[in-house]
């Protein structure tokens, strides 16, 4: 961590901690593929190099294809996703790009559509959690490249 252009976990750990926490808490009971598809898309929009690498690599890991993995961008126009993946993507849309609009309500009617009062949780907590972390990741600049399924990250 010390390539960081600036380390907010050694600068404020218990915030840090609670970061990690939160993360934990979004991958319990929510499909490890769906999350990965989730976080890599918000990275996209958000433009963070680290958190890409990190997630299309845990995504692959976990099982997802490159197919699908390199028609992410474009998944409205790609057959290759289900009509629940699709509405947890227009989802993540909505939410990371709010300086648009609010979440529509057409986008969270077809989301509640496809999942249950707990897993709609999990998919907004999770299209949360990885919207903060391209905030901190863009903001501290750390190493890009180098992260591998497997590794352990954070305290």
């Amino acid at each position: 961590m010390n390539d960081y252009r600036f380390n907010l976990g050694e600068a404020w750990p218990e915030a840090y901690k609670a970061m990690f926490a939160f993360s934990a808490a979004t991958k319990r009971g929510l499909d490890p593929i769906l999350a990965e598809l989730l976080k890599v898309r918000v990275s996209q929009i958000n433009g963070c190099a680290y958190c890409l690498d990190m997630h299309t690599k845990l995504a692959r890991h976990a099982g997802e294809t490159e197919q699908r993995l390199y028609a992410l961008n474009a998944w409205r126009e790609a057959p290759f996703f289900t009509d629940a993946e699709r509405a947890a993507l227009a989802l993540a849309e909505a939410m990371t790009l709010l300086h648009r609009d609010q979440v529509p309500d057409d986008v969270f009617e077809e989301a509640r559509r496809h999942f249950d009062d707990s897993t709609l949780a999990k998919v907004v907590m999770a299209i949360t959690v990885i919207n903060t972390w391209n905030r901190l990741m863009t903001f501290q600049r750390p190493p890009v490249g180098d992260f591998q399924p497997g590794d352990v990250v954070g305290p």
